[in-house]
């Protein structure tokens, strides 16, 4: 017969083992974007996590991008907006070892893409590489968003990724 103190035991010991053998909750990875969030990180002085409130509080802008014939607006923040408050060196920073680095963008589905820094530095060039959040002035449909990189002068849209997840800096070193 077992005693109370026995049978205490056993429940704790039946409790452990239905634990153990339950699998592990994976924790995020390491600079994962929270659901609805862009990570800027990789070699900046202060690391973000911007949410779509976040992004609709800074300075916007609208750019225009032919489609199929057809003229369409985004609206967002200028990607060197974004960078500049994540302590990417721009500006009167942009030279030396900083005009070789460059921004790795990737998206939801893996897919990426590359920039240089210079190009998305609004005192470098006028290029209004931004990110988006507005489709003629309508939140971008679901496949597209919530976020997507608008490059509106490249010629070909193989840069432009819909589900935008994270920007990493790169700096070259030699």
């Amino acid at each position: 017969m077992i005693g109370r103190r026995g049978a205490a035991l056993a429940a704790m010991a039946a409790a452990t083992l239905s634990l153990m053998a339950q699998p592990a909750a994976q924790a995020p990875a390491p600079g994962a974007a929270a659901a609805g969030a862009i990570t800027v990180g990789g070699d900046v002085t202060k690391p973000l996590s911007l949410s779509a409130d976040d992004l609709k509080a800074m300075p916007r802008t609208t750019v225009t991008v032919s489609e199929e014939g057809r003229e369409i607006k985004y609206d967002g923040v200028l990607v060197g907006e974004v960078l500049k408050r994540a302590g990417a060196p721009l500006g009167r920073d942009m030279g030396g070892q900083a005009v070789a680095s460059y921004v790795l963008a990737k998206a939801k589905d893996g897919y990426q893409v590359v920039f240089s820094l210079p190009e998305l530095d609004p005192a470098f060039t006028s290029n209004d590489i931004i990110i988006a959040d507005t489709i003629d002035g309508k939140p971008l449909f679901d496949y597209q968003g919530p976020f997507r990189l608008v490059a509106p002068h490249d010629k070909r849209g193989a840069r432009s990724i819909r589900m935008l997840q994270s920007l990493d800096l790169v700096r070259l070193r030699k």
